[in-house]
This record gives structure tokens, sequence and C-alpha cells, in this order.
């Protein structure tokens, strides 16, 4: 097993599964950040928020291909390895388990995780069949690296809360542990599709955090009709010509629904595409 700066880098299942076994011989606590790889500051901040709570630390850079809906997105997405295990180590992490797709998804594979319901919406809606690929591949993590803990980043809330419904749905013995999102100075949430934005395109994806603090300004106001929350949203991302909202929406953490009446806790969710690049935020009220 190669490793860098003192962090072991795993490509295969049985090798992750035998450095577990000898983890737990030792009692040593394990907590696992599952990415894509493309690491920034808001990967490292979950990393270092795993090193402070466990004993190791497993950070997976796998690119999963199943929820993926577009060929062209998967073959865009970026895949930086070799600077990725230099900043996991950097950040504290142990491991990094970057297996192949093949390795994941050996030929004859036909076994998914799914899930009904808030799957179906927003981000569900736009991309049929997603969070079915994230679902079986976090599930397959989850088996593979037996953490204690897991770690989830609030900018993905969608995400987040499916994964939190399947492991208390399947009885998972694992702790979910959310993280708050970060952002680039200018509000922007931090994601690596950023790095896929033209310098047009970057300006104008400044809009995203823009429109969520102006819907959330109005509800600190006194407003609450979900409708004129939306419509102010959706007025200040469309004057912006580089960018075409997918959705808009205030609903409730619970279900995903809108509801009669925004209240304390509710998520302004946004979904933009700017140019090819597909970008997602969110922000409670």
């Amino acid at each position: 097993m190669p490793e860098i700066k003192n962090t072991i880098i795993i490509k295969t299942i049985d090798e992750m599964r035998t450095f577990t076994a000898e983890a737990k011989m030792r009692k040593s606590g394990l907590g696992l950040v599952p990415t894509m790889g493309a690491l920034h500051d808001g990967h490292l901040s979950l990393i270092r928020r795993s090193v402070s709570e466990n004993d190791l630390t497993v950070v997976s850079i796998f690119v999963n291909p199943i929820q993926f809906n577009d060929t062209a997105d998967l073959e865009a997405y970026p895949k930086t390895l070799s600077t990725d295990a230099d900043l996991a180590a950097e950040a504290g992490a142990a491991v990094i388990f970057a297996p192949d797709a093949d390795e994941m998804y050996p030929k004859g594979f036909s076994t998914y995780v799914d899930m009904a319901g808030i799957t179906e919406k927003l981000c569900g809606a736009s991309r049929d069949s997603h969070f079915k690929g994230v679902l079986t591949v976090v599930n397959k993590l989850f088996c593979i690296v037996d953490p204690e803990r897991a770690y989830f980043g609030e900018k993905d809330i969608q995400q987040l809360t499916i994964v939190k419904k399947m492991v208390s749905d399947l009885c998972m013995n694992i702790e979910i542990v959310e993280c708050p999102t970060i952002r680039e100075d200018d509000g922007l949430a931090m994601s690596s599709r950023n790095k896929r934005l033209g310098p047009e395109e970057r300006i104008a994806s400044r809009s995203i955090f823009l429109a969520l603090t102006a819907a959330k300004a109005l509800y600190d106001k006194g407003e609450k009709s979900p409708e004129k929350l939306t419509f102010i949203m959706q007025d200040i991302i469309k004057k912006e010509p580089l960018l075409r909202i997918d959705y808009a929406e205030l609903v409730d953490p619970e279900n995903f629904e809108t509801p009669e009446a925004a209240k304390s806790g509710n998520l302004l969710m946004l979904a933009v595409n700017a140019g090819e690049v597909r970008l997602i935020d969110n922000m409670r009220l």
C-alpha cells in the first residue's frame, strides 16, 4: 500500500477491510468522510472535524458513476487524486480509499439501494435515479469501511437528509455528523464543480448566495408567504443571463414539501445551471 505523508492510499475493498479489522482490534474509533475528490476547503473542514472526533479518519475518493445521469457531466468531473491525497494527508486523514469503478461495481453488479418520497423531489425530480446511486455507494462505503461516524456537509442538504433516513430506516449503527456549508469570500458555496466555471459564469454565480440571503432577509422582516420568498430568489437569478433556474423552493426539511407558511427551520433551496455546470445551495430560515 503506497503512502503519502504517512497517509495510506488503499485501492481495493479487501485491503480496506483488512485495515478496518486491524483498527477495530486496536479499538481505534473510525471516522469516514465520503467524497468524489477535487477536494476544497469544504471537504477539508469535514476531514478536520473527523480527525478531532476519531482516532483514525478515512477519506473515500470515488467519482461514483451510477449517480450521474449525464455521461458528459461524469467525464467532465474533476479527477485530481494526487493533489487530493496531499490535501487529505495535511488535514490529518490516516487513509485514503480510492477504488476504481470496476472495484466498486464489478461485472454482474445488480443490487441497488433506493428510497421513495424525498428522493423524488428537487434534485431527484430533475436527475432520475441520482439518489439511488448516492444511497447505493454510501451504503457500500459504510459496509466496507465500517466507521463509527460519517461526515456530510449541509450544502448537499437533500443528500444529507436521505443518508440520515437510510441509516435510521435500515438500523445502521453509525452516527451521521452534519457539518456547515463552507463558502467563498463572495458567498458562493464551495463545490468541486466551481472549478469548471468560466470567469463570467463564476461572477454570475454570486447571485445564488444573493438570492438566498435576500429571501431570508424578507422572511426576517416578517414575510411568511412561500410564493413571495421564492419569487425574490427567482427574480434575482433571472437577472443573470448566464444562469438558468432548475428549482427555487421553500421546503419543510422533514419532507421537502412546501409549507403553507414559512417558519423557522424551513429551507430555501436553489439549483441553478451556470453554463454546463449545475450548482446547488440552500439556507435555513
